[in-house]
């Protein structure tokens, strides 16, 4: 396992995953709460691909290595490279780059034809005028290799240009390395956006689920919930699964499971992004609770070389809801009731007090107090027990400005 994560977002995968598989667990750092999970770990550079490399083939001399996983987004590519020396089941380590990189993925798809928006890297505000124009507005900017949505900003007219330019040149994780041409210019994608989980299994591509997203604080695109059905009508959409093989084909991708982004167009479904991992905000773990299919298995068979069964053993709906401040605050107390509605699985509360929350885009994910999960045999159910949820969880603060 190639970076553990953290504990609220991933602890139901390394969860399932310890209960079939031994983990060894490659980390910059000693393990905390993963610890109850694995056999042993390695601290190690996980982004430093010569020294993880050489620390798998040592572990390899002394234990049995079935295979490698990683759902750390900015993990993947080093992941890929360790299974391929070690000669274990994995994407290929190109393709996997292409994916961290949209603008690498960008030209592999357009090579290929794949159904995308136009899409151009930029270094300048300057660069990013003339893009615009000839794209036509509106265009979303983005930084090539971030995650989160963070960065991700929609310009509606020239007037947005350069607010939407410097946010997104601004935007940066510490352990990613910037470049020059950092901003993506594209075409703005008109439509509902959805993910599709798949398996892709010699270069084959099966649709495991769909997730339909809510999305906020526009002009940005915060994800602030997503829907699951078992049976939702789109896995077996013929025009949604040519985009996902097509688009798997282009990127050279061969062994592992995916989290591909796809709009819903006027004009038929257009790829967004392709990413060589297990979705994240829990959409696997909501996934599960419609489905019955444990999808941290499902991705650990495959990186063992098995075939595993995506079957769904229920059929039901499930969503996950997470809940903002209406202002910026610190927040002075945060509480659920007890007694919770039929239809809700989960309350989870995210923020002690005197922590910070703010709006996006000044955050995103860090700007939720709470997430709401709930169940039912629809969407509409789902969404009829998150109405009553939500006036159970209270929150208190001082507004900042």
């Amino acid at each position: 396992m190639v970076g553990g994560g953290g504990q609220l977002w991933r602890e139901y995968v390394l969860k399932s995953v310890a209960d079939s598989y031994d983990l060894w667990l490659f980390a910059p750092k000693a393990p905390t709460w993963e610890s109850r999970y694995l056999r042993g770990n390695t601290i190690v550079d996980t982004l430093d691909a010569f020294e993880s490399i050489e620390s798998a083939v040592r572990l390899a001399e002394s234990v049995e290595v079935a295979g490698v996983l990683c759902y750390d987004e900015i993990r993947v590519p080093v992941a890929a490279m360790m299974a391929e020396e070690l000669k274990l089941p994995t994407a290929n380590a190109e393709g996997v780059l292409a994916c961290r990189d949209k603008y690498l993925g960008r030209q592999a798809l357009a090579a290929a034809g794949v159904a995308q928006p136009v899409s151009r890297a930029v270094a300048s505000l300057e660069e990013a005028r003339e893009v615009a124009e000839a794209i036509g507005y509106p265009v979303v900017l983005k930084p090539r290799a971030l995650a989160a949505s963070v960065g991700v900003v929609r310009a509606d007219g020239p007037e947005a240009l350069e607010s939407a330019y410097s946010e997104a040149a601004a935007a940066y994780f510490d352990e990613i390395p910037r470049d020059r041409a950092w901003v993506l210019v594209e075409e703005y994608l008109d439509g509902p956006e959805i993910s599709v989980e798949s398996v892709c299994r010699n270069g084959r591509v099966t649709p495991m689920f769909v997730a339909r997203k809510a999305l906020g604080f526009a002009p940005h695109f915060e994800e602030v919930g997503h829907t699951v059905s078992a049976d939702d009508p789109l896995l077996h959409d013929p025009a949604v699964r040519r985009v996902l093989q097509e688009a798997h084909t282009a990127l050279g991708l061969d062994t592992l499971v995916t989290h591909t982004e796809l709009r819903l167009t006027r004009t038929g479904p257009r790829l967004v992004e392709v990413n060589a991992r297990l979705g994240g905000d829990l959409i696997p773990y909501v996934a599960r609770l419609a489905t019955g299919v444990d999808y941290g298995m499902v991705a650990a068979a495959l990186a063992a070389g098995a075939q595993p069964d995506v079957t769904p053993v229920r059929t039901a709906s499930a969503h996950v809801q997470f809940l903002y401040p209406e202002y910026d605050l610190d927040v002075t107390s945060l509480t659920v009731e007890e007694e919770l509605p039929a239809g809700v699985h989960e309350v989870r509360l995210m923020a002690e007090p005197g922590r910070r929350l703010r709006l996006p885009p000044r955050d995103h994910v860090a700007g939720r107090y709470a997430y709401v999960v709930t169940t039912g045999a629809s969407p509409e159910g789902c969404a009829d027990a998150l109405h009553a949820a939500k006036p159970l969880v209270h929150l208190a603060g001082t507004p900042v400005d």
